[in-house]
């Protein structure tokens, strides 16, 4: 099966980050997927049924969800579905895992802060002086050798950016 699904639910236990034999990182848990309707006779919510799924994150993915994620907040998962048999006890039944591609918190109800995680040096890379400025500050892959660094500001131009534009833009 290499059906492709998105759940939004919330991280029903811990995240375990492991290391496989292999040298595989993975991180495994749980969401719990509910539904929840007016009922307008009433007119109180009512809980619909909770589907359960196992979440599987691996390498990088599953390095950042094991420090990001906790038990009780709310996630979007997007991945592959995979249904798996079980019996335990002479009880037979089958469970639903996600192999995670995306992971991510729901902003419905809070708001996160992304945090872009450091790549990790290889052995060449580590054999390597690292790049410095004129300043002695490191320097930045993508600027321009002899360019000096920007001034630390206090915004990043956006607001002035957009005023700006919307003294010249027709709408």
């Amino acid at each position: 099966m290499n059906d492709t699904i998105t759940v939004v639910g919330n991280v029903a236990t811990d995240p375990e980050h492991r290391t496989l034999p292999s040298g595989v990182t993975v991180t495994n848990f749980r969401v719990a997927s509910g539904t929840r309707r007016l009922d307008r006779q009433t007119n109180t919510w009512v809980d619909g049924p909770t589907n359960w799924y196992r979440v599987a994150a691996f390498r990088a993915l599953g390095d950042n969800a094991a420090v990001s994620l906790h038990k009780g907040e709310r996630v979007i998962v997007s991945g592959r579905l995979r249904l798996r048999a079980w019996e335990n006890d002479g009880k037979r039944g089958m469970e639903a895992e996600i192999e995670a591609e995306a992971l991510g918190h729901d902003l419905t109800f809070g708001s996160s802060r992304f945090e872009r995680a450091q790549a990790k040096a290889s052995s060449a890379a580590s054999d390597r002086p690292a790049q410095v400025g004129e300043h002695g500050q490191p320097q930045d892959a993508w600027s321009a050798p002899d360019e000096p660094a920007p001034e630390a500001s206090e915004g990043d131009g956006a607001r002035e950016l957009v005023e700006e534009l919307a003294t010249v833009a027709p709408f």
